[in-house]
């Protein structure tokens, strides 16, 4: 693929719409041109803002009264006189007014992009057969391989007596940086472990959510960010998690 069939697609990438073959073709190019690369930076830093920022409207304290006044209401009943279209009115009133009630009170939210992004990454590094540029166990291997790759040093630990053997480690691109990849195996799962360097200060506890199939850890601890993703059930990842908080 060449940048003109590229830029068109960009959109649908983010968004993963596009099929395996094409996501995987986008991302070879992307890995060789720095202009698309840059032009990708911008859809999601854009598609970021327009999910982070509230743009929902709130409604005035004057309308909510009004939306709980008329679902206080009860509707009279019609006669037999007044004929089937009243009471159609008044239920379709009932409705309309339970709905902007619910849409009020309950706003709707979306998940988190940078856990969304993870996930993708996870999946692309399975699919593209590209889940390791250093494929070690010894972690005084792979730890060295990153040094004037990146502008931070992660800690890279080997867990194989906890059940959680190194396998290697990679660069990949997440939350519009580069990052550290470090690759684990559970059995036959496999684990990313993305780390960079934390904005802010202070320590994020293991939060575990549930993503497209996927278990999704996210923490902050020693000055890094950790997000470890894998198709391990959540106490299972949770472990690993447990033991990266501790080195």
């Amino acid at each position: 693929m060449n940048c003109s069939e590229i830029r068109p697609l960009f959109h649908a990438y983010v968004d993963h719409e596009l099929d395996v073959v094409r996501s995987v073709e986008m991302e070879q190019h992307l890995k060789n041109c720095p202009t698309c690369a840059t032009a990708r930076r911008s859809v999601l830093a854009m598609r970021t803002a327009l999910q982070q920022n509230n743009l929902s409207y709130r409604a005035p304290d004057s309308l909510r009264r009004s939306v709980r006044q008329i679902t206080r209401e009860v509707a009279p009943v019609p006669s037999i006189k007044a004929g089937v279209s009243a009471l159609w009115r008044w239920l379709a009133i009932g409705a309309t007014a339970c709905t902007l009630l619910l849409l009020v009170l309950h706003p709707v939210g979306g998940n988190d992009p940078l856990l969304e992004e993870a996930v993708s990454s996870h999946v692309r590094s399975l699919m593209a057969e590209h889940l390791m540029d250093v494929a070690s166990t010894d972690q005084h291997t792979v730890k060295p391989w990153f040094n004037g790759k990146l502008d931070f040093a992660p800690e890279v630990k080997d867990f194989t007596a906890e059940g959680f053997p190194l396998i290697g480690g990679r660069l990949d691109y997440l939350d519009h940086q580069v990052v550290a990849a470090l690759v684990y195996r559970h059995g036959k799962h496999v684990i990313n472990v993305f780390v960079w360097p934390q904005t802010g200060s202070g320590s994020k506890p293991a939060q575990a959510e549930n993503l497209r199939g996927y278990s999704v850890i996210n923490c902050n601890v020693g000055g890094l960010r950790y997000c470890l993703v894998s198709d391990l059930n959540a106490k299972e990842l949770n472990d690993l998690a447990d033991l990266l908080i501790k080195q």
